[in-house]
């Protein structure tokens, strides 16, 4: 029997499902006594260091994983279970970790790249352990805005080592006891592989391999992520469907590309890095537990074990029994369900407006709010903008680019101007101030799409994604406009995304995801096999 300590955090439902899919049964911790004398007993480390800190606490549990640990009985952890063994964190100042292994663990600096870390990125393993057995260098999920220093690692606890900037520790084991910056649980079979041999073996072994004076640095991967936008047809049923410039209807119907479930599961085992569901149909009627997108992410993520994103509707509201839901009730709600990131996006823009207008945050936004508590990896901004053409940067207050492709009339300058509503409404606010913003009030990550190429299968707009990339420092994914391999390519080489996001090529099977990271693997770009 396992135990997992749920302790009321983000997405667990994926470690306890992957747990289940390798054939043994789970119980969570609810006392002291349970993670004591659990057989085996998995922490997931989700959300941030203080909100996870102060939830042990609460529980009395911290005392309880101390004395675990100290007694040397199986014990994994995962992401911030790993930084909670260090005596605090940067991220939540004042808030005490466990204090097994001394020292402070740190923010990534601004030199290392986008901050979070997002992705598939490597492993150098320093011992032989056994938990990493039939590992074949396959690249694993990283989500991290922090990390623990390499210094502060004994040999007797240092296991593996993966390169961001410089190096840090992402895995470490002593005895019986071990924890892991990255997450086995999303991390396909790969990570399946080693979650299996922690679960089906009595002891962990480690062996320290002879020193080598230097081994290879590790790379983060790009990430092909596949999006399904989701809605109600008109019997009712949810469906995948696709827009042209984002109208979904052909011939009156709204085009039925799938099931999302079924699609999800095909999308995993083809390869993609990540999938996202936009939900793109208000289901404000239903009671929050009744919302039809969390059943569809608690069906996924029973088979799906890469991460899952899920957007649309992330806002406050009032159901038709008068009860009153917060966005950040909405995200824990999904959260629970099996999403690893929530997306924002009309609300975002509705936010924007306000803090420009204020001149300042005030810590009420959903986009604030679910940052405390989860951590930025977990807050993903969804941006809608298009193209408005001027002869001159004068005729603006707007950031504008220099563009290779004049509008109508022979403009040659163009600002991006955010949407609302699916496209369909267009706001007083640009591009680079909504993305800004939204970074200063704690979002980890920009799904940058972009209505004038969506559908359009032209490839992406690199000007845009180019004057996104420069004024941010979090991870931008790429989306709309990819027709052929050629396009993920492109983008990859002609600016710095992080990520690139394609739906209709994929659902259609225009393009399998395999041609796509044979094509970027073509030009040395490094991307998960």
């Amino acid at each position: 029997m396992i135990t997992l300590l749920d302790y009321g955090a983000g997405n667990v439902r994926s470690v306890r499902n992957a747990i289940r899919t390798l054939g043994y049964e789970v119980i969570d911790a609810k006392s002291s006594a349970d993670i004591l004398v659990a057989d085996k007993l998995i922490f997931p480390g989700v959300g941030s260091f203080g909100s996870v800190m102060n939830q042990l606490r609460k529980d009395g549990f911290d005392q309880a994983l101390k004395q675990r640990i100290s007694q040397n009985k199986p014990f994994l952890g995962i992401c911030v279970a790993l930084q909670a063994f260090f005596d605090g964190s940067e991220e939540s100042p004042g808030v005490e970790g466990l204090g097994i292994i001394p020292g402070m663990v740190r923010r990534f600096p601004e030199s290392a790249g986008a901050v979070p870390q997002i992705g598939w990125n490597d492993l150098k393993l320093v011992s032989d352990c056994s938990l990493f057995k039939k590992y074949n260098q396959e690249k694993m999920y990283f989500v991290h805005s922090y990390y623990a220093e390499k210094r502060n690692v004994s040999d007797e606890w240092l296991v593996a080592t993966t390169d961001y900037g410089h190096e840090f520790v992402s895995g470490i084991c002593r005895g019986n006891i071990a924890a892991l910056q990255f997450h086995p649980e999303k991390s396909g079979q790969a990570g399946l592989n080693i979650l299996h041999n922690f679960l089906k073996s009595d002891e962990i072994t480690v062996s320290k391999r002879p020193q080598k004076d230097s081994q290879k640095k590790t790379s983060l991967g790009k990430r092909i992520i596949a999006c399904l936008d989701v809605r109600s047809n008109d019997n009712g049923d949810l469906v995948v469907t696709k827009g042209d410039q984002y109208d979904v209807r052909e011939s009156g119907e709204v085009r039925n590309l799938g099931k999302p479930v079924e699609l999800a599961k095909r999308y995993f085992d083809e390869g993609a890095d990540e999938i996202t569901f936009l939900n793109i149909t208000a289901f404000r009627d239903f009671p929050l537990s009744d919302q039809p997108m969390l059943e569809v992410l608690k069906q996924s993520s029973e088979n799906v074990f890469v991460p899952l994103t899920i957007g649309g509707g992330i806002r406050e509201f009032t159901d038709s029994d008068g009860r009153y839901y917060s966005a950040l009730d909405v995200a824990s709600e999904y959260f629970r369900s099996g999403a690893d990131k929530i997306s924002i996006g009309s609300d975002a823009v509705t936010t924007v407006e306000m803090v420009l207008e204020s001149g300042k945050k005030d810590g009420s936004s959903s986009i604030e709010q679910i940052s405390h508590v989860y951590g930025a990896q977990a807050v993903v901004i969804s941006v809608d903008p298009r193209r408005v053409y001027v002869n001159s940067p004068d005729e603006t207050v707007h950031q504008v680019i220099e563009t290779e492709f004049p509008g109508p009339n022979g403009e040659k300058y163009c600002w991006y101007q955010c949407t609302v509503k699916g496209g369909r409404e267009g706001r007083d606010v640009d591009v680079i101030q909504l993305v800004t913003i939204c970074e200063s009030l704690g979002a980890g990550e920009i799904l940058l799409n972009c209505i004038d190429r969506d559908g359009t299968n032209s490839g992406f707009d690199i000007e845009l994604v180019n004057h996104v990339k420069s004024a941010v420092s979090i991870p931008v994914i790429a989306s709309s406009g990819a027709g052929k391999p050629d396009h993920f390519s492109e983008v990859f080489l002609k600016t710095d995304t992080d990520a690139a996001l394609a739906a209709g090529i994929f659902h259609r099977k225009e393009v399998e995801i395999a041609e796509v990271k044979q094509e970027i693997a073509s030009h040395n770009i490094p991307v998960r096999k």
